[in-house]
């Protein structure tokens, strides 16, 4: 079970929280309705997040054999062979699909999830291996989930939301892109579309995510939809716990060479899960009191 858990990325399915940002944002979290559809769109994400990641797998099985890390994935290291492979993608297919067919989940939604996935397959396949183009491939799918959070409750999303949700995505590609090029020579590091890179080229990527970041999110806090929401600016306070984030991250980037596998990079560090927690808590309270 454990080999089985690493091998879909249950780790990982922490990127698919995105889907409850219009819940939390749009104040429809009192709702249960809206509740349950976010659960539904969450699941629904994870299994074909996960689908994906064992295809992946079973494309780059022997690139990943000599992968001073990846060696020691489930498919590389023989841990779980191929025909159980195919089995599992099979069986979460098939979870995805009674979601879609036995749940009043928004159609909408699950188209979003259906094109999730396409462009993921075409990620595994070819887009991967082009530079440039694969970080905003990996980004278009944090701003797919918001989108599909978005259908699945029956909200509106601001545009200043989604665009903060795109730099942000951009960032983290960006920094994981610039581990795995410091360490594609002394690792052995095969990604294709790292021979197109440079260090100076990830830095600019790395800074104008940052910057659009930031300012992107300042806007949204200031924005008349969260004004006529909250008949205040006082949101504006909490954009100090996102550019807390973004700079403990770059931190640990550039002091630390850490930043490969970005969320287990955030996930393993007190202070910024402090910060975390700390940002999600005074969202709701602002959040509520305007409820």
């Amino acid at each position: 079970m454990k080999k089985i858990a690493e091998l879909i990325r249950v780790r990982h399915w922490v990127k698919n929280l995105f889907v409850f940002v219009p819940l939390v944002f749009a104040r429809k979290f009192t709702s249960f309705d809206a509740d349950l559809n976010a659960v539904l769109l969450f699941f629904l994400f994870n299994f074909v997040a996960s689908a994906v990641y064992v295809i992946n797998d079973l494309h780059d099985i022997e690139k990943d054999k000599n992968h001073p890390v990846k060696k020691n994935r489930p498919l590389a290291s023989g841990a779980i062979s191929k025909r159980e492979a195919f089995t599992i993608i099979a069986a979460l297919l098939l979870f995805s699909l009674a979601i879609v067919l036995f749940t009043e989940l928004s159609p909408k939604a699950e188209k979003v999830a259906l094109a999730y996935f396409v462009i993921n397959l075409l990620y595994t396949f070819k887009l991967k291996k082009i530079a440039i183009v694969d970080i905003l491939t990996i980004s278009s799918g944090y701003v797919l989930r918001v989108y599909a959070g978005a259908f699945a409750v029956g909200v509106p999303v601001s545009q200043w939301l989604i665009v903060t949700v795109l730099f942000l995505a951009l960032f983290l590609a960006a920094i994981k892109r610039g581990a795995e090029f410091r360490k594609k020579e002394s690792e052995n590091v095969t990604r294709v579309a790292l021979e197109e890179y440079s260090g100076e080229l990830i830095d600019v990527i790395v800074i104008v995510a940052t910057t659009g970041v930031i300012i992107s999110y300042l806007l949204y806090s200031i924005s008349d939809k969260i004004y006529s929401e909250m008949h205040s600016y006082d949101f504006v306070v909490t954009a100090v716990f996102p550019i807390y984030g973004l700079f403990r991250a770059l931190l640990l980037y550039y002091k630390d060479d850490k930043g490969e596998d970005a969320f287990e990079l955030v996930l393993k560090d007190v202070p910024s899960l402090v910060n975390i927690l700390l940002y999600g808590v005074t969202v709701l309270l602002l959040l509520s009191k305007s409820l």
